[in-house]
């Protein structure tokens, strides 16, 4: 514990965790506070006779804080409502559109495809933005309120941030709101709230799980663990990830039994809501029936082929390690700090062990995501590898950050530069690996792709919006990390410090949305719009897969009243309306009036038109 002597007076607080330590940390030690321990321990306190008489201690404003937390979220919600302005459509395809075609289907609506396989098929999403669907509205309406729905999912981060804060570090009021509102506008955490995908609600729901584990760690109970196999269930209910989540969670399970930190009802209350959940997922996917049709390839045999051998393996550990450089570098040397401080935690403890376990659970499942999702990628996906694939691995990103701030505020000045210097040499290190990885496929004739959904965060903090800028990366994460440790071992600065990285994070979105989103939608956006070329409710509508795939999803959005099925050449007998490629002079140009269609229009620039059957 010499490391930590901030916290030596903490531990001995007793098995109560977080409550107990947050009291310590509040500074109550009022002559009142002082009195009522030592008549708890037997021992008189007497007031002098004598003396000026004590001023009455001011009321504590205990309003102060939740009403700052509910500000801050609404903030958070238009914030991300104002961010979205611009994507009336999606761009992030195939997987919005799989979702949306689901929500769809839920609300009574008309199917549509989905690129999910069998086994890793998940409804969560669906359900939660399904809302968005019901009644009759536009689709562009609809997609404006999935966008507040992810808005107001993904805003909780602050709250449950400042929690996490407060309760597993017992950081001080300011400090835990400042480093929240730090990790509630992280890039990481708040990019996907833009979009209709699953990572949109992945971040709060990581700090809601970690917070109720800590919570049935340091307060063993039914009810605890309960909420903790809830929010498990709602992973595996939400994406294939949960997988991984579920894996951990039985292994702590049956590692607490194995400890006799658990009674059976525990067990068995930690358990149920896991199977119950896995059990509304199948009945989900029963009650779709075959509206939502799979497009996508189950994992088999390319899986084990992919990692099962020696190049394979290494290109696994290269992509794992990829990802965690990643973390490192988009919150600045936090993430490395906060890993060298929870592996030390492990062997040295110095925390009370509701911390300890907390951590280890959150290192496992770190790494786990890291490499189940680098695994499932090599085994179903024939295109070539991804230099960064961190959207995976974005949702721990923000309890990292937190574990990061709060190890700065803690630990003794000499600790604290060893856990930097571990940082920096991840940061290096990792740098100079990823470089040799770039540099030897090169070397081989092939090139590792780097697209939009990759690392957005890292392309603006980099300028690598063309190209993997490693070093780069390294620079800005050692330069950030340098600043922040010298910043914020001074208690003056700590607080300006932890704002001006929110204005970093607000900054480093707006790049985001000026570089990347907002051309995404202009060479996307398919116009004119269907309802503008005089296409009418009820009538039978097919796409050709000549039209370019995004193009042609985001027609087929515009139909709200039937699912838009494909064609090759000939339109199916059925068809009142097709959308088909539209090239003048090219060979591939599609004459409709050779099957008796009249064109609507459309437009040759984007390669496609609509016609009505004559």
């Amino acid at each position: 514990m010499d490391g930590y002597p901030v916290l030596r007076g903490l531990v001995a607080v007793g098995p109560t965790g977080g409550g107990a330590v947050s009291q310590v940390a509040d500074g109550v030690t009022s002559g009142r506070g002082e009195r009522e321990m030592a008549m708890t321990s037997g021992t008189e306190v007497r007031q002098p006779a004598v003396g000026p008489a004590r001023a009455p201690a001011p009321p504590r404003r205990t309003w102060l804080v939740p009403a700052l937390l509910a500000v801050g979220w609404l903030a958070g919600v238009g914030w991300r409502m104002w961010l979205a302005r611009h994507v009336p459509l999606p761009i992030a395809h195939t997987d919005e559109d799989s979702y949306l075609n689901t929500a769809r289907a839920l609300a009574g609506g008309p199917g549509g495809f989905s690129s999910e396989n069998g086994p890793l098929r998940r409804v969560g999403y669906p359900m939660l933005i399904s809302p968005a669907f019901l009644g009759d509205r536009e689709f562009t309406d609809s997609y404006r309120l999935v966008h507040l729905i992810n808005a107001m999912v993904n805003s909780l981060a602050l709250p449950l941030a400042y929690l996490l804060g407060r309760r597993l570090f017992a950081l001080r009021r300011s400090s835990a709101l400042a480093a929240a509102a730090v990790a509630a506008t992280l890039p990481a955490t708040a990019f996907y709230a833009q979009v209709a995908m699953i990572d949109a609600v992945l971040a709060p729901l990581v700090l809601a799980w970690l917070l109720a584990v800590h919570r049935w760690m340091s307060r063993p109970a039914p009810v605890a663990a309960a909420t903790v196999g809830t929010l498990v269930g709602a992973f595996h209910l939400l994406h294939s990830r949960g997988l991984v989540i579920v894996a951990v969670h039985a292994g702590l399970v049956l590692l607490l039994l194995a400890r006799r930190r658990v009674t059976p009802a525990q067990v068995l209350a930690a358990v149920l809501p896991v199977l119950a959940l896995a059990l509304v997922n199948e009945a989900g996917i029963r009650l779709l029936g075959d509206r939502v049709y799979l497009l996508g390839n189950p994992p088999g045999g390319g899986t084990l082929r992919a990692v099962a051998s020696g190049p394979g393996l290494l290109r696994l550990g290269a992509a794992v390690a990829t990802q965690l450089w990643y973390l490192v570098v988009i919150t600045f040397g936090l993430a490395g700090i906060a890993w060298a401080a929870a592996v030390r935690e492990l062997f040295r403890p110095t925390w009370d062990a509701a911390v300890r376990w907390t951590l280890g659970v959150a290192l496992v499942t770190s790494v786990g995501v890291a490499g189940g999702a680098s695994v499932i990628l090599a085994g179903i996906t024939s295109k070539p590898l991804d230099a960064i694939y961190g959207r995976y691995v974005q949702m721990v990103a923000p309890f990292w950050l937190l574990v990061g701030v709060a190890v700065l505020l803690a630990v003794a000045g000499r600790v604290a530069l060893r856990h930097t210097a571990v940082a920096v040499a991840l940061l290096i290190g990792g740098a100079a690996l990823i470089a040799a990885r770039l540099a030897y496929v090169a070397s081989r004739g092939h090139a590792l792709r780097y697209g939009g959904f990759g690392a957005p965060d890292l392309m603006a903090l980099t300028g690598g919006w063309r190209e993997f800028r490693p070093f780069t990366g390294a620079a800005v994460g050692v330069v950030g990390c340098l600043l922040l440790v010298a910043a914020v071992r001074r208690p003056r600065l700590r607080t300006g410090v932890l704002a001006a990285l929110v204005v970093v994070n607000v900054g480093t979105m707006a790049v985001i949305t000026d570089r990347l989103v907002r051309p995404m939608v202009a060479a996307t956006a398919p116009t004119p719009r269907l309802v503008e070329l005089g296409l009418r409710p009820g009538e039978r509508v097919y796409a050709s897969v000549g039209v370019h795939y995004i193009v042609r999803f985001n027609l087929s959005h515009q139909v709200t009243w039937t699912d838009v099925r494909w064609f090759r050449d000939r339109p199916p007998a059925a068809a009142d309306v097709v959308l088909t490629r539209w090239a003048p002079g090219e060979p591939d140009d599609w004459d409709g009036a050779r099957y008796g269609f009249v064109r609507l229009g459309g437009n040759p620039r984007q390669h496609w038109a609509a016609w009505r059957r004559g």
